[in-house]
């Protein structure tokens, strides 16, 4: 894995020509205030045609026991993400990805439970790319509900590419799989060819707006 410590300023530019070139920052904790390139030899992806979930999980969607919401708290779900023991997202990170939120490139999937956001997943959109950062869970499943209204999204959106970083054992049981530095860099590039459209509604499937 290529690792650049860096001292330069992120700017929305600069995180983004960064994701069009395959890499990507973080930061060793919430503590550290330097943060690194990343550039992985085995890259996580999520094809978007072999996602799957379980008959469990399949049947608490459709009992719709949450609420599904875009956007309405994206601060929120980042710090739901950075509510661990460990995490890479620190004050840095936090302030650049919602510089990129309030220019239109990143976006949240947010489960709700009344007035609760009990999970939710966030990720920035660029072309036919989306590059996911984190999701999390207060409930059982959600994070898991989260990624799956999102990749229904991204397959009614025109997405080619679902970009996870790295590949988890928790993604893994979803469809995520690892392909090379240069199999992900022919992706991206065919990604940054196709428009896609991350607000386009969701067909609904049996009365639900995920495809499940």
């Amino acid at each position: 894995m290529a690792k650049d410590e860096t001292a330069l300023e992120l700017t929305p530019d600069l995180i983004l020509n960064a994701y069009a070139q395959g890499i990507f920052p973080m930061a060793e904790s919430r503590d550290d205030d330097s943060l690194f390139w990343l550039d992985p030899q085995l890259r996580g992806v999520m094809p978007l045609d072999q996602f799957h979930i379980s008959k469990s999980l399949r049947k608490t969607i459709r009992r719709e026991p949450y609420q599904i919401k875009i956007d309405t708290d994206f601060a929120g779900v980042i710090e739901g993400c950075a509510d661990r023991e460990e995490t890479w997202i620190n004050t840095q990170i936090f302030s650049i990805y919602m510089d990129l939120f309030q220019a239109g490139y990143a976006h949240s999937v947010e489960v709700w439970e009344g007035d609760d956001l009990v999970g939710g997943a966030y990720g920035v959109s660029l072309m036919g790319a989306f590059f996911g950062e984190s999701m999390f869970s207060r409930r059982t499943d959600t994070s898991k509900i989260a990624m799956a209204y999102l990749v229904s999204r991204l397959k009614t959106g025109g997405y080619t590419l679902l970009d996870t970083q790295f590949l988890t054992p928790h993604l893994a049981s979803m469809g995520g799989i690892e392909i090379p530095r240069a199999s992900y860099r022919r992706a991206l590039r065919a990604a940054l060819e196709v428009e896609a459209n991350f607000h386009r509604q969701p067909q609904t499937v049996s009365g639900h707006q995920v495809c499940i």
